[in-house]
């Protein structure tokens, strides 16, 4: 038998609550809210470089010029990226995984780029 692990009630914190569809329900302060309300909650929202709000699969153009390691050629101011993926875990502040035509597979920062 599978454990459903419900999350603590937002109000009190109290680790007792229930379901009783479609709510939550805490019994320790009678608060009821939507299941749905907490991912909405949790979602990571990753900006460019001018603020605009990026998602999967966004085109993006970066604003500067960016040396590469390993790479005898820099990124140049202007180069356009299609089909970004977010990375919300991101490592070092690189929060895009993309593909580079010349480059390759890498990873940007969101402060580097704007949205198309």
């Amino acid at each position: 038998m599978d454990e459903v692990t419900l999350p603590p009630c937002p109000e009190c914190a109290s680790e007792f609550t229930y379901e009783m569809p479609p709510l939550l329900v805490c019994p320790e302060c009678a608060h009821e809210w939507q299941p749905q309300d907490e991912a909405a909650e949790e979602r990571i929202v990753i900006k460019d470089s001018v603020g605009n709000e990026l998602f999967d699969g966004d085109s993006v153009t970066v604003v500067k010029t960016l040396k590469v390691k390993g790479s005898s050629q820099p990124i140049k101011t202007g180069t356009k990226v299609r089909n970004i993926r977010l990375l919300p875990e991101a490592t070092d502040g690189h929060d895009i995984d993309c593909k580079i035509d010349g480059f390759g597979a890498m990873k940007l920062k969101s402060s580097v780029v704007r949205k198309v």
